[in-house]
């Protein structure tokens, strides 16, 4: 089934409300009802600290949220984030409407953020681009989620996308902005989850899709970029990684130094957490560009199990000492920070 099919057929049998944008604000509170527009609720969020409720439906559109919108928080009116679905499909080397370009990998997002403080919780994210589809684009990136706000807290979201699902970035090269994912599901096959902020993942799922390639590896879970004065980049903890594809089929990170910023020095720590037999446990590491090889990076693993975390070639798989796993913890990665956690 491809995955358009998919989106839009979990909230079948929902009534739109019309084609106007559909929301009602009290109390700093904004309702969005299917056939209403996410966006145009951001919009009229005026200063920060407003809740948009998206009710159970499947939006259409591209959503970005100004650093203005300060506070913000965006949340599926269900408990369920299948319920509600914010969804677009635009590429690396999707051709702009306006003829002045491609959108490039950061422009394909269906949801951007730079505001501080965001909040988003209980809907899913996707972008449902194929490349099955587009044969004639080589720029097949495709975000689901772009965020580069300090403060920013995903609660209960699904990522959905293939390359490239979710960029976690920073406002700038000498920002070290935190953001914070817990329990969240997020799938994809190229450096799915990649960028230079710091984010820690809690609780959370990572699901390698099946690929239609013969060659391997099909893909990588992180592709982290840390700036090199950044201490923390990206921490696992209490996950699970499962995959739709054969075992040892994908590797767990390849480290990202950007052409326009060969100072990074990526940091990926996983720990505490169960690696399924999709991910190759003799060697989970591999290089973007030999260049820059993984061996140099700060890459480290604590204490995971699962087939995919065994240790056979100790050399492939740096581990964080007892007492360097004391220091990569939630608390210390997002430092004054202490998001609210629901059970």
């Amino acid at each position: 089934m491809r995955r358009r099919t998919l989106l839009t057929g979990i909230v079948g049998g929902l009534v739109a409300v019309g084609t106007t944008p559909a929301f009602a604000s009290a109390r700093r509170v904004l309702h969005v009802h299917p056939g209403g527009s996410v966006q145009a609720a951001v919009d009229a969020a005026d200063g920060p600290g407003w809740t948009i409720f998206v009710h159970p439906g499947t939006y259409r559109e591209v959503v970005n949220i100004p650093a203005g919108k300060a506070e913000l928080t965006i949340r599926g009116a269900s408990c369920d984030p299948r319920d509600t679905v914010i969804v677009h499909d635009n590429a690396n080397g999707t051709q702009k409407p306006d003829g002045s370009g491609t959108y490039g990998t950061a422009g394909s997002a269906t949801f951007t953020s730079a505001a501080p403080g965001l909040t988003v919780r209980d809907l899913t994210l996707a972008n449902d681009w194929l490349r099955a589809d587009h044969p004639e684009i080589t720029g097949t990136q495709a975000v689901a989620a772009y965020t580069y706000g300090d403060r920013t807290h995903f609660e209960n979201v699904r990522l959905l996308a293939h390359q490239d699902t979710l960029f976690v970035e920073t406002t700038a090269l000498t920002s070290f902005d935190r953001q914070y994912f817990h329990h969240c599901y997020i799938e994809g096959d190229v450096d799915f989850v990649f960028g230079r902020a710091t984010a820690v993942f809690e609780d959370c799922h990572f699901h390698t899709l099946q690929r239609d390639v013969t060659f391997t590896p099909k893909g990588m879970v992180f592709a982290p970029s840390t700036a090199r004065a950044n201490p923390y980049g990206i921490l696992a903890v209490r996950s699970r990684i499962t995959s739709g594809a054969e075992d040892a089929a994908y590797k767990l990170a390849r480290p990202w130094v950007p052409s326009y910023e060969t100072t990074a020095w990526p940091s990926l720590v996983v720990r505490d957490s169960w690696i399924g037999p999709g991910i190759d446990p003799v060697t989970p590491y591999t290089n973007m560009r030999e260049a820059y090889p993984w061996q140099t990076m700060r890459f480290r693993e604590y204490g995971n199990t699962g087939p995919g975390a065994v240790t056979s070639v100790p050399e492939n798989r740096p581990q964080l000492t007892d007492a360097e796993a004391e220091v990569h913890t939630r608390r210390t990665y997002l430092g004054d920070w202490r998001p609210h956690v629901r059970p």
